[in-house]
């Protein structure tokens, strides 16, 4: 691209700050509820032995660990230290560096396969992130972008739904979590970035806590929650969380919801 670095968005410091602050918890508990939306692309996409992959957004690590378990030469790209910490403990051969998805930290056509598990629309400009994806791509390589589902009658929504009473203002521009949800504004997405698209499909994740202690911890570690937190203050969105909960306690004292998430994926 021909605008200078300094001229992109900036969104690490305050991404890495919010998604970093309980970076363990996330690891530990919130993390795993996404593993067989990770499972199910990382296959997709066709992972080898030697494949140059590159994961954006990888927080702590857990679909680099995957991949490598795949024989993927591994890399990341996340804001948070804290994660990075976790995920370079995770895949110790792998390339993890911080910076941000409007520029990242890469030589052009350096990977086989790029992912972004619900990552780029928490770019400030998510059109750039997923170009910087592109120009890292090798011609003939893959691209897959996770993202969540329609949040219509999704159990799992009405746990980001629950934190937006506690939220401040968004700044003007800025997308949501469900801005590439819907399945034509994804493609577009895609598109907008001169891919082509390959395949759209979508998988569904089973949310399991043992109790609500563990519960609240993962649902707490989000980077959403966070901002919800500085701004509210841990008890309410802790008590956001506690009660949309209540409708998903099993009668073992579980808590067990539904997510669906769409992905997307396309080549260069």
């Amino acid at each position: 691209m021909s605008d200078s670095l300094s001229s992109r968005p900036q969104t690490a410091a305050a991404n890495g700050r919010l998604w970093g602050e309980r970076a363990q918890d996330w690891a530990d508990v919130q993390e795993g509820q996404f593993r067989a939306g990770y499972e199910d692309v990382l296959v997709r996409v066709g992972l080898a032995r030697g494949t140059a992959y590159c994961d954006v957004g990888c927080g702590s690590g857990m679909a680099a660990r995957i991949a490598a378990d795949l024989g993927a030469v591994v890399s990341g790209l996340d804001a948070a230290e804290s994660l990075l910490a976790i995920a370079r403990q995770r895949v110790p051969a792998g390339d993890f560096r911080a910076g941000e998805m409007e520029a990242m930290p890469f030589a052009d056509r350096s990977f086989d396969v790029v992912t972004g598990f619900n990552a780029f629309q928490y770019a400030a400009n998510p059109a750039i992130a997923l170009a910087e994806a592109r120009r890292v791509t090798r011609p003939g390589g893959r691209i897959a972008v996770l993202t969540w589902g329609s949040p219509a009658g999704m159990e799992a929504a009405t746990l980001v739904a629950a934190l937006r009473p506690l939220l401040p203002p968004a700044p003007p521009g800025r997308p949501g979590p469900f801005a590439l949800s819907d399945e034509v504004a994804l493609r577009a997405f895609a598109a907008q970035a001169a891919l082509r698209v390959l395949e759209v499909s979508e998988v569904d994740c089973v949310w399991t806590y043992p109790d609500l202690p563990t519960a609240l911890r993962g649902l707490g570690a989000s980077g959403v929650a966070n901002r919800a937190r500085e701004h509210s203050g841990d008890e309410a969105v802790r008590a956001a969380h506690e009660s949309a909960l209540r409708s998903f306690r099993q009668a073992d004292g579980r808590y067990q919801l539904k997510a669906v998430y769409r992905w997307l994926l396309a080549t260069v």
